[in-house]
């Protein structure tokens, strides 16, 4: 139980905001931290995307918390009410509401070096009111995709007179019957709210395509009352089953796939998207990039509804936006009502989303800059800002579950931080020679990978450093996250945690030297026994020893 007048500022409510939360209290016992929200509830994504058809990517089992896994859940894939409804239910379960700020937007961080704390100053979002705090610890948790972005690119998109907004600011009482829609982009939002839009005949879609998508093919299915079952009854059944879908999904990372082997993906995708859609499009659904340069959609109806005869594709590009509808690069005019914009989120690549200084008057965007784009060590740390931790940090993303992912970076972060809470250490700050080998290591990689081969709001300008990509196996992430390379790190007030460490580093050699020096009679065979003897021996004293290393 960690008791001292140490504080930890978490920002944002998200899935990793609450995953982090939750494991201070339930495996440090701590409870003074503050959850800086911006939004009035918690969820993050989930609370923000309400749009038709907004569902997980990845099977629901392995997007759960390993700590509060669910047996009742409808589908293979859950369904943005039940994922939010989740995520309320545990903030409510482990009392985290009264540790959350809601419409509270941190806008700075700076840390005072003489105190070794950080000073925070937030905003009321509602009355523009502003507030300071102080903490030892922060954690980052803004996610990935923390802003809508909305092409303002587009000319005269200011002058539309109907009703235009991103999916991820979905209006809940909008009635889209008997309107013209017109739906900007059509990656992983627009292939999910699209056929839900469009099931109603009375509403008429045209959706705008720039840049077809790969499309892969992930139903989504329906869990039997007999499964819930044997998940909710059955001792590991849904350990089990999240293990194989963690299997399924890594197994790819793990092989590297012949230039063969990659031609017949391609060619299967192809035939794929294909076979689907209608033949009208089939010259302008296919990619001109490999499969996995940009993220590939989950099919889960887009691609069988566009032989509806209220939803149209439309090819030509925009001009630009008039007050009553889109100009296309051909010149025709197309009236609409409204207008969705499934255009993505700003990428972390232009700011960061706050000013954080650290050490040396160092700050996240400065070193960002100095190194092509986001960069941070184990996607975790950056040089020169002490006790400052992001989750879903640059190059953390894989092909897998977001949430294994930043639950691997809490289970990391807490060996860093309790040492901190507990008044062993001041601080800790990640050196810049381990962070820039790690890095070249990163970047080596991807320079070498289908990721470079296409224009991506992932990479640097659109062409420039792969900043949102972890080119290995999810496996490999949380080996190397499993424990800190402390030598990796400058500890600042540290001396009584460097001489407690180094007494159980001297403890645990001279209880190993006596381990094996009672052992080795019987490994070297000098003592006349039979070799089964001597292992049931040594087993023994390997069980007493172990338990107390």
């Amino acid at each position: 139980m960690i008791d001292l007048q140490r504080r930890v500022a978490i920002i944002g409510a998200g899935v990793g905001g609450l995953s982090q939360a939750i494991a201070l209290k339930t495996k440090l016992g701590f409870h003074d931290f503050t959850i800086y929200e911006k939004g009035s509830e918690v969820g993050g994504v989930w609370r923000a995307n309400t749009y038709p058809g907004c569902s997980s990517d990845v099977q629901i089992h392995w997007y759960s918390l390993s700590s509060d896994l669910y047996p009742y859940w409808n589908k293979s894939h859950g369904l943005q009410p039940e994922i939010q409804a989740y995520w309320i239910d545990l903030s409510k379960k482990y009392n985290l509401y009264p540790h959350i700020a809601f419409n509270t937007k941190v806008l700075s961080a700076e840390w005072d070096d003489a105190k070794q704390q950080y000073i925070i100053v937030a905003e009321d979002v509602l009355s523009g009111k502003r507030i300071s705090s102080v903490a030892h610890v922060v954690i980052s948790a803004v996610g990935n995709l923390e802003a809508p972005r909305i092409p303002y690119e587009i000319p005269g998109i200011r002058k539309f007179q109907g009703i235009s907004f991103h999916s991820a600011q979905w209006p809940g009482s909008i009635d889209l019957r008997d309107k013209r829609v017109a739906v900007i982009g059509n990656a992983s939002s627009g292939a999910q709210f699209v056929p839900s839009v469009s099931e109603d005949p009375s509403v008429e879609v045209v959706n705008f395509i720039r840049t077809p998508t790969w499309f892969n093919n992930r139903p989504h299915i329906p869990y039997s009352d007999t499964e819930k079952w044997i998940f909710a009854n059955i001792p590991l059944a849904m350990r089990l089953h999240r293990a194989w879908i963690m299997f399924w999904f890594d197994f790819p990372s793990l092989v590297r796939l012949s230039d063969k082997t990659l031609k017949k993906r391609r060619e299967a995708m192809t035939k794929y998207i294909l076979d689907k859609a209608p033949s009208r499009y089939h010259d302008r659904m296919i990619p001109d990039y490999p499969p996995g340069c940009k993220r590939t959609v989950a099919n889960n109806g887009f691609l069988d509804v566009l032989h509806r005869p209220n939803l149209t594709l439309n090819f030509d590009g925009i001009d630009n936006i008039a007050e009553n509808g889109i100009i296309t690069k051909t010149g025709e005019m197309l009236p609409f009502d409204v207008i969705v914009y499934a255009t993505g989120f700003i990428g972390k690549q232009d700011r960061y989303p706050m000013h954080v200084r650290g050490s040396n008057e160092a700050t996240i965007q400065g070193y960002y800059d100095a190194h092509g784009g986001p960069t941070a060590y184990l996607g975790t740390s950056v040089p020169d800002i002490p006790n400052f931790y992001l989750l879903a940090g640059p190059n953390t993303v894989t092909p897998t579950s977001s949430l294994f992912v930043e639950e691997v970076q809490i289970g990391y972060i807490f060996q860093l931080i309790e040492p901190v809470l507990s008044g062993s250490v001041s601080s800790f700050t990640v050196k810049a020679s381990p962070t820039d080998a790690y890095n070249a290591k990163v970047q080596g990689r991807l320079s070498r990978s289908v990721f470079v081969q296409c224009y991506s709001w992932a990479r640097t300008n659109g062409t420039g450093k792969v900043f949102n990509v972890f080119p290995w196996a999810v496996t490999l992430w949380w080996w190397w996250l499993r424990k800190p390379n402390w030598d990796h790190y400058v500890a600042v007030g540290a001396e009584k945690w460097v001489w407690a460490r180094r007494r159980k580093a001297v403890k645990n050699s001279l209880k190993c030297t006596a381990v094996l020096t009672l052992l080795w009679p019987y490994i070297s065979g000098s003592v006349q026994t039979t070799w089964w003897e001597r292992l049931s021996v040594a087993c023994d004293y390997l069980s007493k020893f172990s338990l107390r290393l």
